[in-house]
């Protein structure tokens, strides 16, 4: 059986792997201006087969990469889309995983700010929708977020732009979970890579001890801006019970917070049969 004209190649000698993909099927979608330092494809094989392939063109960016290839080894989980092929070229890798239809809720670009209150931006669209759909979505974020605790990793960069949500078919997916790793670990720089809105306190401070309950944090602001009807967080929708669940999630002593994604998924599933 010959190679997978696109998972079969290791290595490619092109300069960018735009150019490479151009001899293998048609490019339908290019992200070239991202903040993250990457640059990203849609391309569709001959077969008809979508695969979406990530390029690193910065040196952080390509660090990022290298520690994303690391956590798709580890981690795996239907709502993380995953990293399952790389291919090396001139001083970097792109990787390849599968194209799956939907919107990012938040879509920031290196020139621009994305829209998130406008009534036909992609967050809001999904802030309109019916409660149970919300909680379904919601329900996926912290499904993955059991597997990566499991995993020994925690959750770094995690914010509506790595919420991809397919509104035909009501599923939310995970992407560019570049920067998560193992932890606990001791933040040795200035601040760790994020959006303000979802990360912790001790995101910001250089010597401090990122661990899970940073991750709970992190989930806890996910649930405050998923279920309110708009970025004022002056409409929950998730009632009494859940808001206190994401209160506690989000105290600012670690120590105060739920210990572990596990207690924080009991805690907010067990609101449904209160």
């Amino acid at each position: 059986m010959p190679p997978h004209p696109l998972l079969g190649i290791s290595r490619t000698s092109s300069a960018s792997i735009e150019a490479h993909l151009d001899r293998l099927g048609s490019i339908f979608a290019a992200f070239r201006e991202q903040d993250s330092g990457c640059v990203s494809y849609g391309v569709r094989l001959a077969g008809g087969e979508r695969w979406f392939v990530k390029e690193a063109v910065t040196s952080d960016a390509r660090r990022s990469l290298d520690r994303a290839w690391a956590f798709h080894r580890a981690v795996r989980h239907p709502a993380i889309v995953p990293q399952v092929h790389r291919i090396a070229l001139r001083g970097g890798w792109a990787v390849v995983m599968p194209w799956h239809d939907g919107e990012v809720l938040y879509h920031p670009a290196v020139r621009e700010t994305a829209d998130r209150i406008g009534p036909d931006s992609a967050m809001a669209r999904f802030r309109a929708l019916p409660l149970p759909l919300v909680l379904r979505a919601y329900e996926r974020i912290l499904s993955a977020h059991l597997a990566v605790e499991d995993a020994g990793h925690v959750a770094v960069d995690l914010y509506d732009g790595s919420l991809l949500y397919d509104f035909a078919g009501g599923t939310m997916r995970l992407v560019d979970l570049d920067e998560y790793r193992p932890g606990p670990f001791v933040l040795e720089d200035e601040r760790l890579p994020g959006s303000t809105r979802f990360m912790a306190p001790e995101e910001f401070v250089r010597g401090a001890v990122i661990d899970v309950r940073t991750t709970v944090f992190t989930l806890g602001r996910t649930a405050r801006l998923l279920l309110d009807a708009g970025d004022g967080e002056r409409a929950w929708r998730g009632g009494p019970g859940r808001l206190a669940v994401v209160e506690r999630a989000t105290r600012a002593d670690p120590g105060q917070r739920f210990a572990s994604v596990r207690q924080l998924a009991r805690a907010w599933r067990d609101t449904d049969r209160s």
